[in-house]
């Protein structure tokens, strides 16, 4: 579309793009003659919908673009003519082509809703939910979050909302599937964080009923991304979970584990990894002692900004529920000049090569990331990270004032 110069995507390319991210949607047929939009809603069944077709109007309601709940061929061609004459009416500058006809969806068991986003210029893409359909402009019931979503947040967007009591049932009114909309909405923050060429999207309305949801009506508008190749989700305050950093590894017994970056939903394995540390691992890694783990201290270790920080943890590859052996950590400087590296591994899992499994892997990804130095700082009793840090090239610098031994190593970006 960009390429052809269109900013404006049709109602059909909307939703099939709304679709390709597994949203549902009522997908439109183009008629420009009634005689076409009856043999559409024929093929349909009754009863159908039809809506104004122009690349220049996006509100269809503005200009009485909107017929619903037509039930046979004779209402079907008297709503094409007023539908084609007031949108001429009220915009005589677009170009009317003639309507779009899909199946007439019941909204009587059903919730509509809005969701929606738009690129700001200071915080990038912001999404929005909240109640939809021709109201939601009056009675300005929405959410805002940034992507991307996950579970909780996007549940707590809908929590927020005034309208929360009706959507989970209120006064013999059946609640809507709160777990499908949870879904839609994450599929619209994946859409969104994989489009930066997305300038405006709204689905409205989205019908939510106890069964499912499925948008009525979806607009899209463009604009060109200046975004940089190497900066993928620069639209993004938040980065996204970086998948490309999951990887299948296998240790010197041939122990299978997964690394992966941490997520926040990692707290409780991270207060169990730490619970099965001794106080000796706990101060070789953080220089100071703890009796037990809070929140708060989870909070600072597992949930990260992904673009300058990243936590690889070493999780046992076997079914659920898996559990944490180890996590090696790096924190950037904001332009990625240099990098703080730290590693704890539960103590049975120590001298087993799994702390040097992490230091390996978390120096490729500082190369990965372009980082020309990696640090670290040790105690000159912790012989074992040491041992391993002379494995992987680092130099080390012993501060017998300080009490510490410093590890530096210089990077080559790959090629």
């Amino acid at each position: 579309a960009l390429a052809q110069g269109r900013t404006l995507l049709s109602e059909q390319d909307s939703k099939a793009l709304l679709e390709a991210y597994g949203i549902p949607t009522t997908r439109p047929l183009e008629a420009y003659t009634a005689e076409e939009a009856i043999a559409h809603a024929r093929s349909l069944g009754y009863p159908v919908v039809l809506k104004v077709l122009s690349p220049q109007i996006t509100h269809k309601t503005d200009v009485g673009g909107v017929a619903l709940d037509l039930c046979d061929d004779g209402q079907v061609r008297e709503a094409f003519a007023r539908i084609v004459d007031s949108a001429r009416r009220h915009r005589p500058d677009a170009e009317v082509q003639g309507v779009t006809v899909q199946r007439m969806v019941a909204t009587s068991r059903g919730f509509e809703m809005i969701v929606g986003a738009k690129r700001d210029p200071v915080f990038g893409a912001v999404l929005l939910v909240g109640m939809g359909g021709v109201a939601a402009e009056v009675f300005q019931d929405r959410a805002l979050g940034l992507p991307p979503l996950n579970e909780r947040l996007a549940r707590r967007m809908l929590e927020s909302l005034w309208s929360w009591p009706l959507l989970r049932g209120y006064r013999g009114q059946q609640a809507v599937h709160l777990d499908r909309l949870v879904e839609i909405l994450l599929r619209f923050s994946y859409l969104v964080a994989d489009c930066p060429e997305i300038q405006e999207l709204d689905a409205n309305p989205l019908v939510v009923t106890p069964e499912d949801a499925i948008a009525l009506d979806a607009r899209v508008i463009l604009s060109p991304h200046d975004g940089s190749a190497s900066q993928p989700f620069a639209h993004l305050a938040i980065r996204p979970y970086p998948e490309e950093f999951v990887r299948h590894a296998r240790l010197k017994d041939g122990t299978e584990v997964l690394l992966r970056p941490i997520k926040p939903e990692d707290e409780p394995a991270w207060h169990r990894l730490l619970a099965r540390c001794s106080q000796q691992s706990i101060w070789f890694r953080f220089r100071y002692l703890f009796k037990e783990t809070t929140h708060e201290m989870a909070v600072r270790f597992c949930f990260i900004d992904y673009d300058r920080e990243l936590a690889i943890v070493a999780e046992s590859a076997g079914p659920a529920p898996r559990e944490l052996w180890g996590v090696g950590r790096l924190v950037a400087d904001p332009n990625h000049e240099q990098a703080e590296y730290a590693v704890l591994v539960a103590d049975e899992w120590q001298g087993r090569g799994l702390g040097s499994l992490l230091t390996s892997y978390c120096t490729e990804i500082a190369a990965r990331w372009q980082v020309r130095r990696l640090y670290a700082e040790t105690t000159p009793d912790n012989t074992r990270m040491i041992r391993t840090f002379q494995r992987w090239g680092f130099e080390l610098e012993h501060k017998p004032d300080l009490g510490v031994v410093l590890a530096r190593k210089e990077l080559t970006p790959p090629a």
